[in-house]
């Protein structure tokens, strides 16, 4: 397993495409859920690739403040049905905190997390912030980690 942060520019076609296609077999189509996943923010991010024999099997968009939320946040986070239930997901956030921390100097992180998700990202040491809101009509909730000194 290989993991690897690059910003938009930086990413070759192959990785961008893997990305992409594993965004939409996980939020489009394993959730059935129509919406629109090119916002317009992927060339503004840090995009965290989890490759494994040239494939891209987990995805973490980071964006800077300013863009999605107020804070720098979180987003987008996959991870293929064959890789599921092996740590990968808490690497892939722990990784993706721990660069912003490092590179951006950033205290606060935000993200929009599925209600369903919310005792994952309570054991990464996230906190809910907000009361539940419908986005793209599945439950979700806004949480904060905020980096101890």
């Amino acid at each position: 397993m290989n993991l690897t942060i690059k910003p938009f520019n930086e990413l070759n076609l192959k990785e961008l495409y893997n990305s992409l296609q594993l965004r939409a077999e996980i939020f489009v189509v394993e959730q059935n859920c129509v919406y629109n996943d090119l916002d317009g923010t992927d060339e503004l991010a840090h995009h965290l690739l989890a490759t494994d024999n040239g494939h891209v099997v987990g995805y973490v968009r980071i964006l800077p403040g300013g863009t999605r939320f107020k804070h720098t946040s979180i987003g987008r986070l996959v991870v293929h049905k064959d890789y599921r239930f092996k740590g990968l997901a808490r690497q892939l956030m722990d990784e993706s905190a721990k660069w912003i921390f490092e590179n951006w100097k950033s205290k606060l992180i935000q993200i929009s997390a599925q209600k369903y998700l919310k005792g994952f990202y309570e054991s990464l040491g996230y906190v809910i912030i907000s009361e539940e809101y419908l986005e793209d009509g599945i439950p979700h909730v806004k949480m904060e980690l905020v980096m101890n000194n």
